[in-house]
């Protein structure tokens, strides 16, 4: 029964949003203020009625009700509870739930904490979101409903896919979404401020915050990801460019790019074209990683759904709101004359340049996803773009950025003097060159890759250091101003420091890694990189929901006994797949890692070990960035300066 009544929240939470996309949409053109102020009960009622839909299906994977198609296609009774929750969103019609959940919640969030709109723009920005909501519930009830029932039910389930039966991957997909879906509150804002004619240093202002909450979670959620990628799949890498990974990865540059030009138009009302085209593509690469994620236009290993049909509706929706976005993109460009005017050598040059390397920088990710496609469909060629083209194509983008970044945050608006600028710069770079030779020194006839990343790394973070000292000014009482410093000074200076931690990390990884495979013997050692390994054991068990192979490894090194290892292989057997749990040893200056293999004819077991230097800081730098965006987020004045520019608008009106 409480699965009925969630499916019947679900049509009527779509009934919700069919009215909150006209009904404001027309009081804000006609200056109804009665007609305006549906939007946000509705927005309210609409969210709400999506929660207890999702929670209803929760409900139904909780306790195993294998009369739901759903439940039975991706849950087991014997499964441990926390993946029968997870099977929620593990699957494509439970995800798409969750995707429009989350619309909902962006939209019902703008209703209550958008008071400090004006009336014409939030019912304009409400209904655009509500707009989105209902194509998605369109597609949801009609190609992908998650209550359809089975007439026989049958005694228990399929399983969930084995590869998504993990924490990271119970955690990921929100936080993903959060990110991707977020994202579309500032498609709302940018078409809303079309639809109003008016783009100001205000809806800068306004937009800010939610661009900034949609990048932290995609940080995190792509963080979460390639962790998950890094320790389950057993490829021993982080990150593997697949379509997947591109489809998230690519809306998380256009938002940083969406971030730092939302700061012109507030500062300077500059860029404001861009800064609205930028919203546009955001949330356009968020429809687009969804179309790849769920058609079956390209393989991956965590691909959702391979049905041509469903794709055809993403794909309409996608033309539907990019087009129409577009289109009215072109119409009020008159509308959006930039007021603030600034000179080559600015800090204004520097987030262009710094915005252009990363929309290029996406720009060659997208390629690369989408040639093969290209390749098969015009030219009759398979073809594969894998890691070298990215490694090659995108990394000196990400050095270009690397190398400004520091150079932008110390130059003054409007005009700059270089020289002026780069004086207080000059240690760190001398000290960040000096880590690089050491390095290289050091690496004696390795590639250059880690010393460029450990100059960057050096370069961006103190860069970002002696950026927040100088706004401290001269004189006794600097550390005093310090801690009054604003939280987004704090949290640009956080996240540009996870940034370069990050690079410093994927370089190091990709320079030094060392790799093994070979065949061990019960109680025979062996060395790799400077370790000892001894395989003393390997035992199969049965685990709640599958079957384990577990070998036992000792790691040592100079004869002392660093850990005792266990790689594991399971054998689902109601799924008949596989996975490997590798067995890490974690330490800040190098993993070791380990995974078992098959069993050999003549003895002994495969085991590979992979010796990974500095691959923990990666994941730090990544929480770093999500820390300085929470840091920036918090800032008072995103409240402050909003609350007064609302009281400036009631006076002028």
């Amino acid at each position: 029964m409480i699965t009925e009544f969630g499916h019947f929240a679900l049509i009527l939470a779509f009934i919700v949003a069919i009215i909150q996309m006209i009904v404001p949409l027309i009081g804000a053109q006609k200056r109804w203020p009665t007609w305006m102020a549906v939007a946000e009960p509705a927005a309210s009622a609409q969210f709400w009625l999506t929660a207890f839909s999702f929670g209803a299906l929760m409900y139904a994977f909780i306790v195993s009700d294998f009369s739901l198609r759903l439940v039975t296609l991706n849950s087991h009774s014997a499964k441990p509870m926390l993946y029968k929750i997870s099977g929620t969103w593990g699957n494509h019609e439970g995800s798409m739930l969750l995707w429009v959940l989350i619309v909902t919640l962006f939209g019902a969030m703008a209703a209550w904490f958008g008071g400090n709109l004006p009336p014409t723009l939030r019912a304009r920005v409400l209904a655009v979101q509500s707009a989105i909501a209902v194509a998605f519930f369109a597609f949801i009830l009609f190609t992908s409903n998650p209550f359809l029932r089975l007439a026989v039910p049958p005694f228990d389930g399929q399983d969930l896919n084995p590869l998504l039966q993990d924490p990271g991957l119970a955690f990921h997909p929100p936080f993903l979404y959060l990110g991707y879906v977020g994202l579309s509150m500032t498609f709302s804002f940018a078409v809303g401020a079309l639809l109003e004619g008016r783009v100001d240093a205000a809806w800068g202002r306004w937009v800010r915050p939610w661009t900034l909450a949609a990048w932290i979670f995609l940080t995190i959620g792509i963080a979460l990801g390639s962790w998950w990628a890094y320790y389950e799949l057993g490829w021993g890498g982080f990150w593997f460019w697949d379509p997947v990974e591109n489809a998230s990865f690519m809306p998380w540059l256009l938002a940083a790019a969406l971030l730092h030009s939302a700061i012109v138009v507030e500062k300077r009302e500059a860029l404001k074209s861009w800064t609205i085209l930028l919203a546009i593509l955001a949330f356009g690469f968020s429809l687009i990683g969804t179309f790849i994620v769920r058609s079956g236009l390209l393989t991956s290993v965590h691909a959702f759904a391979n049905d041509p049909e469903r794709g055809v509706f993403i794909l309409m929706i996608l033309v539907f709101f990019m087009g129409g976005a577009l289109v009215l993109f072109a119409f009020r460009a008159s509308t959006m004359e930039a007021k603030g005017v600034f000179g080559v050598v600015s800090r204004e040059s520097a987030l262009v340049a710094n915005n252009l390397l990363l929309a290029v920088s996406c720009f060659v990710v997208f390629v690369g996803t989408m040639w093969p496609l290209v390749a098969e469909m015009f030219f009759d060629r398979k073809l594969s773009v894998g890691p070298p083209f990215f490694n090659m194509a995108f990394s000196p983008f990400m050095l270009m950025l690397g190398l400004i970044l520091p150079i932008g945050s110390a130059m003054p608006w409007k005009r700059a003097n270089v020289l002026r600028a780069l004086m207080p710069l000059r240690y760190a770079f001398v000290l960040a060159l000096a880590i690089g030779g050491l390095v290289f020194a050091m690496q004696t006839g390795r590639s250059l890759l880690g010393p460029i990343g450990m100059f960057l790394a050096a370069w961006i973070v103190m860069g970002t250091v002696i950026d927040l000292a100088q706004r401290t000014g001269r004189g006794p009482g600097r550390l005093a101003r310090l801690t009054r410093l604003p939280r987004a000074d704090w949290g640009k200076m956080i996240a540009h420091s996870g940034l370069g931690i990050t690079m410093m990390g994927v370089s190091g990884l990709m320079a030094w890694q060392h790799e093994d495979i070979q065949v061990a013997q019960f109680g025979e050692p062996f060395e790799v990189g400077g370790y000892t390994l001894t395989l003393n054991d390997v035992v199969r068990s049965q685990g709640p929901n599958y079957l384990s192979t577990t070998g036992y490894i000792t790691l040592a090194q100079d004869g002392q006994v660093i850990a005792q290892l266990e790689p594991e292989k399971r054998i689902y057997p109601v799924a008949q797949m596989p996975t490997t749990e590798a067995a890490i040893d974690y330490d800040l200056a190098r993993d070791v890692y380990v995974v078992i293999g098959d069993e050999q004819v003549g003895g002994g077991w495969a085991v590979r070990t992979y010796i990974k230097p500095l691959t923990n800081w990666i994941w730090i730098g990544c929480g770093l960035m999500a820390l300085g965006g929470l840091f920036s987020l918090s800032d008072r004045r995103f409240r402050v300066a909003a609350g007064a520019r609302k009281a400036a608008a009631v006076a002028a009106e």
